[in-house]
């Protein structure tokens, strides 16, 4: 049986595997300073689902919107849970490959099979705390986004009330990671020297083995303590909700919210500032809580944060594009190449409130993102209260010259330099509408013991770096 090709070429539906392909790596320098092109190059040779190579593993890689729908929303015939991989259970994933670690790590955004239904109904339960907007916790962590990104902000400020500055390096990511340390019920600063090994984890430098065993000793430290004296923070919530899990499974789902939700939030919230700062100039004079999410929808459907969702299996052979998927072939949905399919995107009318909506950036289906609302709260939070802090802020290079950093799941900025001016006379903190007795009471830890720890004095080095 033959199909059309994007290009007009035909493909054989029913007589090639995934592995007599031949595919060509997908992560390659071209990918890394334009991805947009490499995903076009690929629909043109072979349509809306493409074989790849993923560092010496096969795999498709989904590239049409409607199939990645198709993909998203049937969990039945396109699980998670890395035992269903053909490959991996013949034994032929090399042992190195790359990705392993990060893909072995069993928490909730790769587990399959019954033990995934219990876990995310405790994952939302746990959540629903802190992103109902009705309940204490959750304007509790508003007003905890908005004090750390103060102290952020007054950091900044040490370098001089107008300057240059790394908003990437010296905002964008420790916000969201000293948050998601707020949620995790770090006692004190503890969990700044958490947040400096997940960074290096997340950069996947030369430390990072030792540093992610660091951290999840750490993560195993707190799941510990959080069982014997529980608290109002996410980990005491889902053992509550799911009294069942070990503490080194609640270590390994603690990892996931840290890592996936901060690095998540931390390019969003750069790629907003970069949407802000080269749009018109009504638009940051008018900045609201409203236009911040209106940005950030439009952010996301130009250059989500994740551009490459974790794997998925064919349950049994399938037609999916212009090929048969055989059953247990990995498949790699890309909402970032999905958004670009012409069969979606010349029908997006651009500026309107609906259409920004149907971005795939948190996933769709059963499976969606449990914390997207929790993502983009902090996310708006931070945006907002930059916004309100500097009387003057301004890409300090062409938005296209900007440096971006990919990864096989993530593309974010890797600096952000831009020109400011601090207030001289700081806004206040928006808790006037918290009536919640307690809501506005002080989130930051002992200043003391915050200067003393690893992320401090790494963010304090950035200051006296760049003078």
């Amino acid at each position: 049986m033959e199909s059309q090709r994007g290009d007009g070429g035909s493909v054989d539906l029913d007589g090639t595997s995934l592995e007599t392909l031949a595919p060509e790596p997908l992560l390659t320098r071209d990918y890394e300073v334009r991805p947009a092109l490499v995903y076009e190059r690929l629909r043109q040779q072979h349509g809306p689902v493409a074989p790849v190579d993923l560092l010496g593993v096969p795999a498709w890689l989904v590239l049409g919107y409607r199939e990645s729908l198709q993909v998203l929303q049937d969990d039945e015939g396109w699980p998670k849970g890395l035992e269903n991989w053909r490959a991996r259970t013949e034994g032929r994933v090399p042992s190195d490959w790359p990705l392993g670690p990060s893909l072995e790590v069993n928490h909730i955004l790769i587990q399959g099979g019954p033990g995934y239904r219990p876990l995310r109904t405790a994952w939302d339960v746990a959540l629903k705390p802190f992103q109902d907007p009705r309940h204490p916790q959750a304007k509790r962590l508003k007003a905890a986004v908005t004090a750390y990104a103060d102290e952020l902000i007054t950091l900044v400020g040490q370098g001089g009330a107008t300057g240059v500055a790394d908003l990437s390096a010296q905002f964008s990511r420790p916000l969201p990671l000293m948050v998601a340390s707020h949620l995790l019920g770090f006692p004190g600063s503890q969990g700044d020297d958490a947040l400096m090994d997940m960074w290096r984890v997340l950069d996947a430098g030369p430390d990072a083995e030792a540093a992610l065993e660091r951290l999840l000793a750490t993560l195993a430290e707190l799941a510990a303590l959080k069982l014997e004296k529980p608290g109002d923070d996410f980990p005491s919530y889902l053992l509550a909700a799911h009294p069942d899990l070990s503490l080194d499974q609640l270590a390994r789902e603690l990892f996931m919210l840290l890592g996936m939700t901060s690095d998540h939030v931390g390019i969003l919230i750069s790629n907003t500032v970069v949407e802000v700062l080269s749009g018109e100039g009504s638009v940051r004079a008018s900045l609201s809580a409203g236009m911040v999410r209106e940005s950030m929808n439009r952010v996301v459907m130009r250059k989500p944060p994740l551009v490459n969702f974790v794997p998925r299996f064919a349950a049994r052979d399938t037609q999916l594009g212009n090929y048969t998927i055989r059953a247990g072939d990995p498949v790699w949905v890309s909402p970032g190449a999905a958004h670009a399919d012409p069969l979606f995107a010349d029908h997006v009318a651009s500026g309107t409130t609906i259409s920004t909506r149907a971005h795939l950036s948190w996933g769709a289906g059963p499976r969606q993102c449990p914390a997207r609302e929790l993502a983009s709260t902090v996310a708006a939070a931070g945006v907002g209260r930059l916004f309100e802090r500097f009387d003057y802020l301004d890409l300090a290079l062409p938005a296209d010259q900007l440096p971006w950093r990919s990864s096989p799941f993530m593309r974010g900025l890797r600096s952000l330099p831009v020109r400011y001016e601090l207030a001289s006379v700081p806004p206040p903190r928006p808790w006037a509408d918290v009536p919640a007795p307690g809501v506005a009471e002080e989130v930051l830890p002992d200043q003391a013991a915050r200067q003393r720890s690893s992320l401090w004095r790494y963010l304090t080095g950035l200051i006296r770096g760049g003078r």
